[in-house]
């Protein structure tokens, strides 16, 4: 197929990389000149295992290309838009400018019967928004594909993710059978495939996160009960972590979770369920957010009273700068937290 993937950030530079994989011809767009001439070198402007050699193979192949111009997505017979969706400056909310500005900027060059699939995580009622701006080209098909990469294996997750979801319309045979051709590989691999409405499509990545998020806070919950009862939080996590109805992964006590999609992801559901008056998620998430943000200050006073009750002055060293391994992203990184707090301290 003929594909464009409009945002090449580290979603969108990963999807294009492994849809040319998967012998496409994919189109990259991006209005960032420099990532653009970057990843047409075949090297990623960030670090992601993987990810430089599969561009490399598919500039090579001339299967795979960058561009800062919206018309080379001419050609293409499906789009995604792998924008970002950032926390709002302003609220907790997701700013949704960079994907209405992309989703306008293709309005002029989509070609007849072109389908258009957001893989942003964005809140329900965004593919509503979106129809609105797609409306003066009615035999345009508009769907939802979430994504769901973990930084640090999302070249991984992308060739044999866990699962494929695609959010469509009531009559949505002819978008079903566009995502059907582009990742073919992985349907003939049983990968499984969930087809929904809009609103569970939009919604799945958020409640994931949540959920993520929920082991995460909880497990640093009860290591602060372990600290006040001496018990150890890594054998209760490794106890709970053998009943098959709780599983092991993300029950490891630490910093807590930083980067640039669980916090804001598990913000946006709060701004999402509070504006629908569904107290309990908001509350819920509420509660999340604060013991992953209370982490931070909770290891400073740990360094306090190793410290003998006194850290002005004292010499110390944070092994770690990025918000988790494998990756070079610092975006609300837990370890910068902790060492501003510290700095802060004296």
């Amino acid at each position: 197929m003929r594909i464009s993937v409009i945002g090449c950030g580290y979603l969108g530079a990963v999807h294009a990389a492994t849809l040319a994989s998967m012998g496409h011809s994919v189109v990259g767009i991006d209005v960032d000149a420099a990532k653009v001439e970057q990843l047409g070198r075949g090297a990623a402007p960030f670090f992601e295992p993987g990810l430089d050699e599969l561009l490399r193979d598919g500039t090579a192949s001339g299967r795979l290309s960058f561009s800062t111009d919206f018309g080379d997505a001419a050609c293409a017979q499906l789009h995604f838009l792998c924008v970002g969706t950032p926390q709002s400056k302003t609220s907790d909310g997701a700013d949704l400018s960079y994907l209405v500005a992309a989703t306008e900027a293709l309005l002029p060059h989509l070609a007849d019967g072109a389908a258009v699939v957001g893989k942003s995580t964005v809140p329900v009622g965004t593919v509503d928004m979106l129809s609105g701006i797609l409306s003066p080209r009615p035999d345009v098909l508009l769907g939802w594909n979430p994504e769901f990469l973990r930084q640090g294996t999302a070249v991984k997750d992308s060739l044999v993710p866990d699962r494929l979801v695609y959010g469509v319309p009531e009559d949505g045979t002819a978008i079903t059978a566009a995502l059907d051709a582009a990742y073919a590989p992985l349907l003939a691999a049983g990968i499984p495939r969930l087809v929904c409405n809009f609103a569970t499509a939009e919604l799945i990545k958020s409640a994931s996160n949540a959920y993520l998020a929920t082991k995460l806070s909880f497990i640093n919950a009860m290591a602060e009960l372990c600290d006040a009862t001496g018990a150890d939080v890594k054998q209760l996590g490794a106890a709970m972590g053998l009943d098959p109805r709780i599983g092991s992964r993300y029950l490891h006590a630490g910093l807590g979770f930083g980067g640039g999609c669980l916090p804001k992801d598990i913000r946006s559901l709060r701004v999402q369920a509070a504006g629908l008056g569904v107290d309990s998620v908001d509350q819920w998430m509420d509660v999340v957010d604060s013991i992953n943000r209370d982490q931070r200050s909770r290891t400073v006073g740990l360094a306090r009273e190793l410290c003998g009750g006194q850290l002005g002055g004292r010499r110390l060293t944070v092994l770690g700068a990025a918000f988790k391994p494998d990756t070079d992203d610092i975006r609300d990184s837990p370890a910068l937290d902790v060492a501003l707090q510290l700095a802060a301290a004296g």
